[in-house]
């Protein structure tokens, strides 16, 4: 694999990864969208086939790590670091147009949600739980990327390493490609419903993020997109979802190493 086939891979399967899990959190959060209030069992098999979708579509160009933590874990595993940043400038480059992208697909229903008179003057109980739980998060900014529902650095930093490591170790023990630098057909699949097992027993502290870029990208956006009464970014839970998973990733490789290899 050349530098410009990993860059081009990472950057459209990112994109792709974050275009469908961002779209199913708009899908059911925003005023407007046909499903909306879906729930929690709909956001997690949305990211799964989002996963699925974006690997089946960019194996074959660059390995569809499409998380620095799996780059990570990779780069430690195989002790190779030489296309690590590559791997990673696509991934949150990706990670940014796929936001964008969620925001073009649902730009009337963002309007209609941030203007709505009723959300905006009187917040229902679960935006006021959710706005104790990060005072500095707008009220869409969940639909871009995570936030915890009880504030707790410790806590909520093990959340994501323990989610993380789950997902990279199932990446290294199953689903690596012929090569070995990403995931094969095979592994698509197995890595799709893992994701799904992590947000159905892992998200419900932190929305487990599990990927620096799919969290950070979307963040960057959410900051610089001109969406209405859109409120704060959380910039200071944002290192959260980047160095939990990045940690959980190297954990990962460690493990692997020390039990598989």
């Amino acid at each position: 694999m050349s530098s410009s086939d990993i860059f081009i891979g990472e950057t459209i399967g990112t994109a792709v990864l974050i275009l469908l899990g961002g779209g199913v959190c708009a899908a059911v959060t925003l005023k407007s969208s046909k499903a909306r209030g879906a729930g929690w069992l709909a956001i997690t098999f949305g990211w799964g086939f989002a996963v699925m979708t974006a690997v089946y579509m960019t194996a074959s160009l660059s390995g569809a790590h499409l998380n620095p933590a799996v780059t990570v874990g990779i780069a430690i595993k195989d002790g190779d670091w030489s296309n690590v940043p590559v791997y990673i400038a696509g991934q949150l480059l990706g990670a940014m147009i796929g936001a964008a992208l969620v925001w073009v697909a649902y730009y009337g229903q963002f309007r209609a949600h941030l203007t709505d008179p009723e959300l905006i003057s009187t917040p229902h109980e679960e935006a006021m739980v959710d706005q104790k739980a990060a005072p500095d998060a707008g009220p869409v900014l969940g639909i871009f990327s995570t936030g915890p529902e009880i504030r707790n650095t410790w806590q909520n930093l093990a959340t994501e390493i323990i989610g993380t490591v789950v997902l990279v170790l199932a990446v290294l023990t199953q689903g690596l490609n012929d090569s070995g630098k990403g995931l094969g057909v095979i592994g698509a699949l197995i890595t799709a419903f893992v994701v799904v097992s992590i947000g159905l027993s892992l998200g419900g502290p932190t929305g487990y993020a599990i990927n620096p870029a799919r969290d950070l990208g979307p963040r960057i956006v959410h900051a610089l997109l001109p969406l209405p009464n859109k409120g704060g970014s959380d910039w200071s839970y944002a290192w959260i979802p980047v160095a939990g998973p990045l940690i959980g990733g190297a954990i990962a490789a460690g493990i692997y190493n020390i039990a598989f290899a």
